[in-house]
């Protein structure tokens, strides 16, 4: 029997925004506030949505249950799949000493600690979003950072920061263009739209960045760097996006910005060298960082073995991006698993939708194509150029899953939380909760795309989950429908640094295990401040001359 979801169950919104905020209330609260380990906090969460959908809203048991295991079996594949990969590549490097070459290796662009960040955490970081998504990048950058012996806060928390501005444009354009076939946007003009919204935070990230690694005295010392990196990243950005299409909107950015960046640094360096690899203020409470040591001399053979695994993965996790490789790859092996008594059988029903609309439920393993397939293949060809055996590469593997044991078990957990609640439609209950802003709407439908990410942890997801009901108050406020669409995913990649599953991404790529809470209580102002500024943004775009001539109709 169908089931129709129901967004206000008690006839009073205030209850039932309330009761349908519970779950991610009880989990953030749990992690930020009373320091409880991630999976048990994420095990509360659940439990408190799977109680919510059920006595509150009315959702049958069976499909509680039911929408949970599939959203945990999505956190393992392909969250899950990515770090356990990553990580295990990243275990090897650190293992035979090539964290250190690499370390060197930076030193003879800069030894500048801030310059460093610049290059690994936002111009490497957004190539691998563009390329991957889905984590890759925080995973990543985090790790190298830690081995380049930044503190575990400050690998953690910048690497969130920066993986911001690409977001909406990450794994070739796929949130945007899930936005725009799933609920009918015109896809160029959209993507257009958000062109003329990231490109002004692509400018300025990198200086909030810095800015919160080292304060505002130490990051106006750099700030000819920043510039150039911002501006070599915004320009393509705005260019390609509104040119050319989303699909290679941050990859051609990123490569930009990063040969511009080094380039730059040919020329120029600070007066100053940043040395310190812990975040202003927090010395003393951010974990131990790797000791620093001298830079040394290698020969050129040393250090091209020593990123050769890096380089490595940047080429494996570009080309399995391509929708054509994972075409291909799909076709021999991908099958799929409608869950039984969830398929088709939750109705989605108005405002939220036109007419009322099932909602699918299928599990597909798309393991050959996923990419921490991928990156598992980057490690092993990187191990082999570490000189590792096959033997010892197995026996790393299994110290690896070991020891990312309880980050799989929070990443399932809430997956699981994400999944339920959207098919028991307490996360539409908070989007209507925004839609009823009035005039403030172009504000507050932005602040709906951060809280669709924050939930979710894909701007993907939040653009499924909102960009219908973005289009529909658009047309009774008399907006731009191009305008709240692209909000919802400019607005949603601020929130991409505080979902749960991107903070268990980077305490697990730092081994910084059992401290997500104080990652989310470092990024959660960061998070909300960027947000609200795009949201600010947005309203200029709606109301206010000149920026209104930057609305694409």
């Amino acid at each position: 029997m169908v089931w129709q979801q129901i967004y206000d169950p008690f006839n009073n919104m205030y209850v039932s925004t309330a009761l349908a905020a519970l779950p991610v209330l009880v989990m953030l609260v749990s992690l930020g506030f009373f320091h409880i380990k991630a999976h048990i906090a994420a095990g509360l969460g659940l439990i408190t949505a799977l109680l919510v959908a059920t006595l509150a809203y009315g959702m049958p048991t069976e499909m509680a249950g039911k929408a949970a295991v599939l959203g945990g079996l999505t956190g393992l594949m392909p969250i899950g799949w990515i770090v356990l990969n990553v990580i295990f590549l990243q275990q090897m490097a650190e293992q035979n000493g090539s964290f250190k070459v690499i370390q060197d290796s930076l030193s003879g662009i800069t030894q500048d600690r801030r310059l460093q960040l610049l290059l690994i955490a936002f111009c490497f970081g957004a190539f691998f979003e563009g390329a991957a998504g889905f984590g890759t990048p925080v995973a990543v950058t985090a790790g190298i950072l830690i081995g380049l012996g930044f503190s575990p806060l400050a690998a953690s928390g910048l690497s969130l920061i920066a993986n911001t501005a690409p977001v909406a444009f990450g794994a070739l354009g796929i949130p945007v263009i899930t936005l725009a076939k799933v609920h009918g946007y015109d896809i160029q003009a959209v993507t257009a739209m958000v062109g003329r919204q990231l490109p002004i935070f692509s400018l300025l990230v990198p200086f909030w960045l810095i800015w919160a690694f080292v304060g505002r005295k130490a990051m106006l010392e750099i700030w000819p760097a920043i510039l150039v990196t911002g501006l070599s990243f915004a320009i393509p950005q705005f260019l390609v996006s509104n040119f050319i299409g989303p699909e290679l909107v941050d990859i051609i950015a990123a490569l930009v910005s990063m040969i511009c960046l080094v380039g730059f640094l040919r020329v120029w360096q600070p007066k100053n060298i940043w040395r310190s690899t812990s975040l202003k203020g927090h010395e003393n409470s951010s974990g131990e960082a790797l000791a620093e040591v001298a830079p040394s001399q290698h020969s050129t053979g040393a250090i091209l073995r020593a990123w050769a695994p890096w380089l490595i993965l940047t080429v494996v996790v570009f080309v399995w991006g391509q929708p054509a490789v994972k075409t291909f790859l799909n076709g021999l092996f991908a099958p799929a698993f409608p869950i039984e008594g969830l398929n088709k059988m939750i109705e989605k029903v108005p405002p939220v939708v036109a007419l009322p609309t099932k909602e699918g439920a299928v599990y597909t393993f798309n393991i050959l194509s996923a990419s921490g397939s991928g990156i598992l293949l980057s490690a092993l060809l990187g191990g082999l150029v570490m000189n590792y055996s096959l033997g010892d590469m197995l026996g790393r593997y299994a110290k690896t899953l070991w020891l990312v044991r309880y980050s799989l078990l929070t990443i399932v957990l809430m997956l699981g939380l994400g999944t339920l609640t959207r098919y028991s439609g307490t996360d539409t209950t908070l989007g209507l909760a925004f839609a009823n802003s009035g005039a403030l709407y172009p504000f507050f439908g932005t602040l709906m795309g951060w809280l669709g990410v924050a939930m979710t942890g894909s701007d993907t997801a939040s653009n499924v989950l909102f960009g219908g009901m973005q289009k529909v108050a658009a047309d009774q406020l008399g907006l731009s429908v191009n305008l709240m669409g692209a909000a919802n995913s400019s607005g949603g990649v601020m929130g991409k640094m505080i979902d749960a599953q991107s903070i268990v991404v980077a305490s697990t790529a730092t081994r910084w295990f059992n401290h997500e809470g104080d990652i989310l209580r470092f990024v959660f102002f960061h998070s909300v401040a960027l947000a609200s500024l795009v949201g600010i943004l947005v309203t200029l775009q709606a109301y206010v001359y000149p920026f209104t001539e930057m609305v694409v109709r």
